[in-house]
């Protein structure tokens, strides 16, 4: 269970988390109550690092970003999406299961058919052995019926059940996406970098991380506006998408203007080549105005990389390539640098 606070701990809870829904821009409702009321409880460690870093940049936090840290830290799959995929999985599962009992009565018909006529051909009752004969093979006609319409309804639901395991991966991905950006958001990326690290790398190979982050990107928000702020965002989006092309690859916002790439058995040069072509891109793109077509702003974004070194958890390699990020900023930015062994 999610939230186990007795009753008195929760009306403290209540207190501070109304305290601080106060002290910000987001409206009162249920999304920014949730994401105060975990924040307060300390049950979301990710979500307590995340408002923090959050506040560093924006002291009062508005609807767009306690939405973002919803649906990044707090949300689960639908709920309403869930039980409609449960219902429609029930009712094939039903209807085969029907038509199997269906086969089954009609194969127990048929062997009590097979019973009699082995009898009758023991016996010298011609007449009944020919009846009996008839019979036999009315049944088979209906076995044989019945079977198709088995096998018929096995393949349907075969089919059914993949579009609802399709439905349930969808729902599921639309949890581990950013809407904006349309890449993981930070518990996708969480999720994928548990798997990397419990996972060893192939011979000659290892799992490298990429740390970027948009340069002077509170600049743009400050002179631009917030909604500049956000095409810059999706512009980084898709030009990450257009970067990363491996399947087992994977971008995701890592938070705010950062973002990361997780490349699982690839090499320290691969991963320094995919923070520079992301860099290349970058530097590449503008951003226009789009009433005028009038080039608004261009943007740059700096690299850190690491790579996953025997005894490292998740936490040390995000440190590593994130102090590697820090150095890249620190020189000038527009750069890629590499954490030391």
């Amino acid at each position: 269970m999610r939230y186990q606070e007795s009753k008195e701990q929760s009306a403290e809870l209540l207190r501070q988390v109304i305290a601080l829904m106060g002290q910000h821009d987001a409206p009162f409702n249920p999304i920014s109550f949730t994401v105060w009321y975990e924040y307060v409880s300390g049950i979301n460690a990710w979500l307590t690092q995340a408002v923090a870093k959050a506040l560093l940049t924006e002291k009062r936090l508005s609807s767009a970003t306690l939405m973002r840290l919803y649906q990044e830290g707090v949300a689960e799959v639908n709920p309403s999406a869930m039980v409609k995929i449960a219902n429609e999985l029930q009712q094939t599962m039903i209807g085969m299961g029907e038509q199997a009992l269906r086969t089954a009565q009609h194969a127990g018909q048929f062997g009590e058919q097979l019973d009699g006529l082995n009898t009758a051909l023991g016996s010298s009752d011609v007449a009944g052995v020919s009846t009996l004969i008839s019979q036999a093979m009315e049944g088979t006609a209906l076995m044989r019926s019945s079977v198709g319409e088995l096998e018929q309804q096995v393949a349907a639901s075969r089919k059914e059940i993949n579009r609802l395991q399709g439905e349930l991966e969808r729902a599921r991905d639309e949890v581990l996406q950013d809407p904006l950006t349309k890449v993981l958001n930070r518990r996708g990326f969480d999720e994928k970098l548990a798997v990397l690290v419990g996972v060893a790398s192939e011979p000659g190979r290892c799992h490298g991380l990429v740390m970027l982050d948009i340069d002077h990107f509170k600049r743009v928000n400050d002179t631009h506006g917030h909604v500049m702020g956000d095409r810059v965002l999706q512009a980084i989006g898709e030009v990450l998408r257009s970067c990363v092309t491996e399947k087992m690859h994977s971008v995701a916002r890592f938070g705010g203007e950062e973002f990361a790439i997780l490349l699982p058995n690839t090499s320290l040069d691969q991963c320094v080549k995919m923070a520079e072509l992301v860099c290349q891109r970058t530097r590449a793109m503008r951003i226009r105005d789009r009433r005028t077509n009038e080039v608004v702003l261009s943007v740059t974004i700096s690299g850190g990389v690491a790579v996953l070194q025997s005894g490292d958890d998740a936490q040390r390699l995000i440190v590593r390539a994130d102090s590697a990020l820090y150095q890249s900023k620190k020189s000038g930015r527009d750069r890629v640098t590499c954490a030391c062994a």
